[in-house]
């Protein structure tokens, strides 16, 4: 993409809604997403004959062996238009590591080509009994045959490499990363429908557990849950007659890497080289600099995330976020602050991948946060890494 995006400003999000984030839910996936999106259509005023369009990214993000089953584990577009009753014009999924930010963009692009009138966004994220990423395999082949025999497997040692790396070089402590966290509960547990309502952290309850994988524990580590998440999005013409204020799509960028690497190997040098040319990107296509943004909503799924974020988008130097953080930089409820958690993230809210950032761009810029409501005009939702994921740039008004 070179130069401002085409749809700037033409697609809007007009409603949403937020099912309850827990543990275990009483009843299936594929119910709470049939819910969920109901209440989200009634939201933005609308019926569900009138939805037309469905977008979502079904990957179930776990390295233990549970299955795959539509409508238990994972809720793709087409089995939600169907148990909704609809025959779409539209109905994609998105397949990659930036799945929120993913879907956002097929959804835009398909409204802004007139594939579709109203489009439902979900994610529905799911919990299976037992251990999340537990490891039933006996064999290793592939590329997992250099890795797997030595214990590197799963995502908590590739994120913990990856913030030995940062910590190394940059000399970031546990302290700087407890405020982190801290901060995340803090605003999670401000939101009714949060995992952790209620349930805030100490920085000294953070130090004192015990570390997983070194430098990473338990509290840095997003919570696996039952949720489901509905956006409804519409043209910015449509979204005039609709009840509530329209909070625009300005851009989007993603990233991919640029060299083969084995899957769960991932250089800082890789995500700050990558992150840099995706926030290039992103900044070209929406017009707008990294000093215009006053909600800043970074990715947290892991808390070193929080660091690569706000470097890779420009809003503190390079090895310089840790040190912003431990003198009470990203305080949001502080003034003159950079917010990047104030919706509480996955680590305040559970493992709802890129929802909690993109709800409090929408939540925050259409006015509709109620008692934690911010002056904002200008946000910035991520997802996943820097360099393979992404992030999009939304505004309260059209340009």
């Amino acid at each position: 993409m070179s130069g401002r995006f085409s749809a700037h400003g033409q697609v809007a999000i007009v409603g949403y809604a937020q099912s309850p984030v827990v543990r275990h839910a009483d009843k299936t996936l594929g119910v709470l997403a049939t819910e969920t999106a109901r209440q989200a259509i009634a939201d933005a005023g609308l019926e569900v004959g009138q939805v037309d369009g469905f977008v979502s990214a079904t990957l179930f993000p776990t390295a233990g062996a549970h299955a795959a089953e539509d409508g238990v584990s994972i809720v793709t577009p087409n089995w939600l238009a169907a148990n909704l009753g609809v025959d779409p014009s539209y109905a994609a999924g998105f397949q990659g590591m930036g799945q929120i930010t993913g879907s956002v963009s097929m959804a835009v692009n398909a409204l802004a080509s007139g594939a579709a009138d109203y489009i439902v966004l979900h994610r529905a994220l799911h919990n299976p009994p037992g251990r999340y990423h537990e490891n039933p395999m006996t064999q290793a082949g592939g590329s997992q045959q250099w890795t797997v025999p030595q214990g590197y497997f799963g995502p908590l040692v590739m994120i913990a490499l990856l913030y030995n790396e940062y910590v190394q070089r940059y000399g970031a402590t546990r302290e700087a990363m407890a405020q982190v966290v801290v901060e995340a509960r803090k605003n999670g547990a401000r939101l009714p429908w949060s995992y952790w309502h209620d349930r805030p952290l100490t920085a000294e309850e953070y130090l004192a557990a015990p570390l997983i994988n070194d430098p990473i524990c338990r509290f840095d580590c997003d919570i696996p849950v039952d949720g489901v998440a509905a956006f409804i999005l519409t043209s910015a013409e449509r979204a005039r007659d609709l009840p509530h204020r329209p909070v625009y799509v300005a851009g989007y960028a993603s990233g991919a890497p640029s060299r083969a690497r084995l899957p769960l190997h991932w250089p800082l040098d890789d995500v700050q080289e990558v992150g840099a040319a995706m926030a290039q990107r992103l900044w070209a296509s929406s017009g707008i600099s990294p000093a215009e943004v006053d909600l800043p909503q970074v990715y947290d799924g892991f808390s070193p995330f929080v660091y690569l974020w706000m470097e890779a988008l420009g809003l503190c130097g390079e090895g310089e976020a840790h040190r912003l953080v431990l003198d009470g930089g990203i305080d949001a409820d502080r003034p003159g602050t950079l917010p990047v958690l104030s919706g509480g993230g996955a680590l305040g809210n559970g493992r709802m991948h890129g929802i909690p950032q993109m709800l409090e761009c929408y939540l925050q810029l259409s006015g509709r946060a109620g008692d934690r409501q911010r002056s904002a005009s200008v946000g910035v939702a991520c997802h996943s890494s820097p360099h393979f994921g992404g992030a999009v740039v939304y505004t309260s008004e059209p340009s």
